[in-house]
């Protein structure tokens, strides 16, 4: 669901068997956040990265969902109350019968985490359909993009991308964008 002035995407990732969920990111209009969720019995709540507008209804919908909240450990001093799971890499969420490993990919954020599941990549805004996300300085840069391909390219060429803005993509296009963006950088 797209929800805000800045376009977030919001996930509600539901076992279709127990009906039991997991909610990634709290972006701005937690109504329509909590309205969806509350349809489910929500596990866990879990955000991608500590930018404040995958945070901006974090205080509606962690009051209104009564569920652990999950953030990568670099990135929880950023949240409005502590954390109940500090992720770290490889650390596993589950709701029924659905299981969504944390993939620590800094560089965005130092905190910044991803989550998989079987043909399924919640990236954050570590990937997006054309590239990386946005980076503070060089080094950074590298990092992020060190993330990207030791962490999620390694995963399939037939994982769908869900990014934390824009629509949907498939990490087979990532790839190929991502050798499109690798050559640009490299001659600008």
């Amino acid at each position: 669901m797209e929800c805000g002035p800045y376009g977030n995407n919001m996930y509600l990732v539901v076992c279709p068997e127990t009906n039991e969920s997991i909610l990634i990111d709290t972006p701005a209009e937690p109504d329509k956040m909590i309205e969806l969720a509350k349809t489910t019995d929500v596990k866990a709540i879990i955000i991608t990265h500590n930018h404040m507008d995958h945070l901006l209804g974090f205080e509606d919908v962690t009051a209104a969902i009564d569920a652990p909240v999950g953030i990568g450990a670099d990135d929880a001093d950023a949240l409005s109350r502590p954390a109940d799971i500090l992720l770290n890499d490889g650390d596993v969420i589950s709701a029924g019968n659905v299981n969504l490993t944390a993939v620590f990919t800094p560089g965005h954020t130092p905190g910044s985490t991803c989550y998989h599941t079987s043909g399924h990549l919640f990236s954050g805004d570590t990937l997006f359909p054309g590239g990386p996300g946005k980076s503070g300085s060089p080094e950074k840069l590298k990092q992020l993009i060190g993330s990207i391909t030791s962490k999620l390219f390694p995963l399939g060429d037939d994982v769908n991308v869900y990014p934390g803005h824009g629509d949907d993509g498939h990490l087979q296009s990532s790839k190929e964008e991502y050798a499109d963006f690798r050559i640009a950088r490299a001659s600008g």
